[in-house]
């Protein structure tokens, strides 16, 4: 028997797992990611549940684990463009976009202090902005700085290359394609958050202080847009009136037919960084029903004698423009009232759809990768359904088992 090495597509908490397991199990792994970091939208993070724990903990004994892993190689900037072959001889093209900053770099960050151009801020979800070349977030790994093309003034510029003294720096750089050749294939690109300007009845996008669920875990973050004050983005007044409102676009027919799952859960958790910070804080959560499964019952019987529960969904929101207010109306399904709450802001718990636009395997109606779209290939996390991390991790552990076992050729 002769063992082929696995490629893992996606670099998040799924592709981690199953890259570092497969690795440690004692086969030669590819892990190919398409932002310039590993960690995937768990390191937009503030805490997980229940423990209220940061996520940096977890991901950085996973990087410790591949830096000292000589069977892992990874590529950050970089996508699948096709693949060929059958299951224990397949054939990948990778498309490698430059990053325009070589393996001399040391993150000193000089090069951001000359930098004369701006962009948008992906990471913080364009609520603050970074020079041209970056570094993706303060515990980025790879810690390299990269340089946005869209917003670089190129050579014309070249002031970060004069800044930097171990000359890292490449304006020059090409993207380049290669070839892997692989036993099979983990499928674990994420997941994206729903395009909350959908739901137009929200006004996410119109108004202010209407944000998503993503969105209040940067502002909760430490190294977020307000260093972990959560405040509104019309004025930067501290928001001690807010409404969670749930299933914004999910369990609906003319948005997201199904349920995430995790969305109830992230609403109360983020209700625990209110109160953390405003313990006088007035905390409305508007649902449908809530998903708290098995050990999260616990967490969920505990934050919901601290906040206002209100069993209805949410009709419409609009804002008061001279405040830049909030007015939620709903009706009460318990006591058939109609409601009209004024808040400072509003979260919108929008749900998951899978990272999989491109993918070249086969995706169910909802978009979600097939568990074993063809043999020798496998998905796992998110892209496959919905998840929270244990469960992404569990599940992304069982996709390295079967990859292991399909890289065996008799």
């Amino acid at each position: 028997m002769a063992q082929k090495s696995i490629l893992v597509v996606g670099g998040g908490v799924s592709g981690l797992t199953a890259a570092i397991e497969a690795s440690e199990a004692g086969n030669e792994v590819y892990l190919v990611e398409q932002k310039s970091y590993l960690g995937g939208r768990v390191a937009q993070m503030n805490q997980y549940f229940p423990k209220l724990c940061p996520p940096n903990c977890g991901l950085e004994i996973n990087f410790k684990r591949i830096k000292q892993n000589p069977r892992i190689k990874f590529f950050t900037l970089s996508e699948v463009e096709k693949i060929d072959g059958v299951e224990g001889d397949y054939t990948v093209t990778i498309k490698s976009n430059p990053r325009y900053v070589n393996q001399n770099c040391t993150a000193c960050g000089k090069c951001t202090e000359v930098c004369p151009a701006e962009r948008s801020n992906e990471f913080n979800y364009g609520m603050d902005k970074t020079p041209a070349i970056y570094k993706a977030h303060e515990f980025a790994f790879p810690m390299k700085y990269v340089i946005d093309s869209t917003a670089c003034l190129g050579s014309e510029c070249g002031k970060c290359v004069e800044a930097c003294q171990y000359g890292a720096i490449e304006l020059d750089m090409t993207a380049k394609s290669f070839n892997l050749n692989v036993g099979s294939i983990v499928w674990a690109t994420g997941w994206e958050p729903y395009d909350a300007t959908k739901v137009d009845y929200y006004g996410f996008g119109r108004h202010q202080n209407v944000i998503t669920n993503v969105i209040m875990e940067r502002l909760a973050a430490n190294n977020g847009p307000t260093k972990g004050k959560i405040v509104r983005p019309s004025d930067g007044k501290e928001a001690k009136t807010i409404a969670f409102v749930q299933c914004a676009g999910s369990r609906d027919e003319n948005n997201l037919p199904y349920c995430s799952g995790v969305c109830c859960m992230a609403s109360l958790k983020q209700a625990t960084y209110v109160k953390a910070m405003y313990p006088d804080a007035k905390v409305y959560m508007f649902y449908i029903d809530v998903r708290a499964m098995g050990k999260h019952e616990e967490f969920y019987k505990n934050v919901e004698n601290d906040i206002t529960m209100i069993k209805g969904k949410v009709g419409e929101i609009t804002e008061n423009p001279e405040t830049k207010d909030l007015i939620v109306q709903v009706e009460n399904q318990l006591t058939g009232e109609i409601m009209k709450e004024t808040v400072d802001m509003v979260v919108l718990a929008t749900g998951m759809v899978p990272a999989a636009s491109n993918a070249p395997i086969a995706c169910d109606e909802d978009g979600f990768v097939l568990s074993n779209p063809q043999p020798g290939i496998y998905s796992a996390g998110c892209v496959k359904k919905p998840l929270d991390v244990s469960s992404s991790v569990k599940d992304s552990t069982s996709a390295a088992l079967k990859a292991i076992q399909s890289t065996v050729r008799r």
